[in-house]
């Protein structure tokens, strides 16, 4: 019976600690500001799929010309992805349909994306939206943009 509350007090004390860290590592990520929800679907066919498959959710950082994007699952303290804004593309924007509605945020868009010849999809808010764009438009001059 001892035994059983020791290891029943230790998985309890692992789960805490796990999401501890998990709360812990969002805040430094948070920290230097300039952070949005988003969820990322990388390298997505032509034809739309909204099953709701692949996608995974995240957090975004702007740093500099950069968008560092980090997934909320992870105890990972480097960006799962690193967009660079002289790379980016936005090919078009739509709202999420059929089983997506569910495997995203309730009022996201998402944004398809061309990123080095990979295309993915970006779905966030309509504010994170409106930031993400002008962030996009808000180039250094002699960098090219292309913004659908």
């Amino acid at each position: 019976m001892v035994l059983a509350l020791t290891v029943c007090g230790v998985v309890v004390a692992l789960v805490v600690l796990g999401l501890f860290v998990f709360g812990l590592r969002r805040r430094l990520i948070q920290r230097s500001g300039g952070t949005f929800d988003c969820s990322l679907r990388w390298d997505v066919p032509e034809k739309t799929d909204t099953s709701g498959k692949g996608w995974s959710y995240g957090v975004a950082r702007y740093n500099g010309d950069r968008i560092e994007w980090y997934r909320v699952f992870s105890y990972a303290y480097r960006p799962r992805r690193v967009l660079e804004r002289a790379a980016i593309e936005v090919a078009g924007r739509r709202l999420p349909e059929g089983e997506e509605e569910l495997a995203l945020l309730s009022d996201a868009v998402v944004l398809t994306c061309l990123h080095r010849g990979t295309r993915l999809e970006l779905a966030m808010s309509e504010d994170a939206l409106t930031g993400f764009l002008a962030w996009l438009e808000a180039a250094p001059p002699g960098q090219r943009v292309n913004v659908a």
